[in-house]
């Protein structure tokens, strides 16, 4: 679609680690989402549940962030019909749920276990970046589901990047969570306002835009 991309991409090395199924589903050209993000969301959310359904992840009830750019992660152990208040970012060590956030420009980043057995999802834009949004994540499958930093895999995926946008916050993120003790960290590198075909950017689009799901699921 689009530039001849892929609907679903999964954040490289994810897809190689047995017990993570991490996705990306980028945008979805045939759905018009030139009009505000509510509406935009609506138009979006029946594709977005019949891939999950494709990936075989339909009877993962799909949790998701409120997203009010702040840098609170929870702990989620079961879905609910709402988005969790207050988050940005989300945390877990149960099988059988997907967590979700969604993006168009701010980074999303997947922190798992190299064991598989807990993973955080998060929202960090510019302002999640500025208050340590990550360092939280991190810091949340520390102390609440038992893994060490240096044995968590980190992988920034696509977003707005210099020149398109003044900051480097994908920079940003590489060093708090290298600062945090974790080793291995990968950055997809991809700006998303520089592939319209691929990516929806709020910069770029002027607000009217969809939005990109990524998940993460423990199988």
């Amino acid at each position: 679609m689009g530039e001849g991309h892929p609907t679903v991409e999964t954040p490289s090395p994810l897809g190689e680690i047995p017990g993570i199924r991490a996705l990306f589903i980028t945008r979805l050209p045939e759905i018009d989402t030139l009009c505000e993000r509510a509406e935009a969301m609506e138009r979006l959310r029946p594709a977005h549940l019949a891939i999950l359904q494709e990936r075989s992840l339909g009877n993962y009830p799909l949790v998701t962030a409120e997203q009010v750019h702040g840098n609170i992660v929870t702990s989620v152990t079961e879905a609910d019909v709402s988005a969790v208040p207050g988050s940005d970012g989300l945390a877990t060590s149960t099988k059988g749920l997907t967590l979700g956030i969604y993006v168009a420009d701010c980074a999303p980043v997947w922190i798992v276990a190299r064991d598989a057995h807990a993973g955080a999802l998060i929202h960090s834009g510019k302002k999640g970046t500025e208050t340590d949004i990550v360092t939280q994540g991190i810091n949340t499958l520390r102390e609440n589901h038992g893994v060490r930093p240096e044995d968590m895999i980190a992988v920034i995926g696509p977003c707005i990047r210099p020149p398109c946008y003044e900051i480097d916050f994908a920079k940003q993120i590489r060093q708090q969570a290298a600062d945090a003790g974790v080793a291995e960290i990968h950055d997809a590198g991809i700006c998303t306002a520089c592939h319209p075909g691929r990516y929806y950017s709020y910069r770029r689009e002027k607000g009217l835009t969809g939005r990109m799901l990524a998940t993460l699921s423990l199988v």
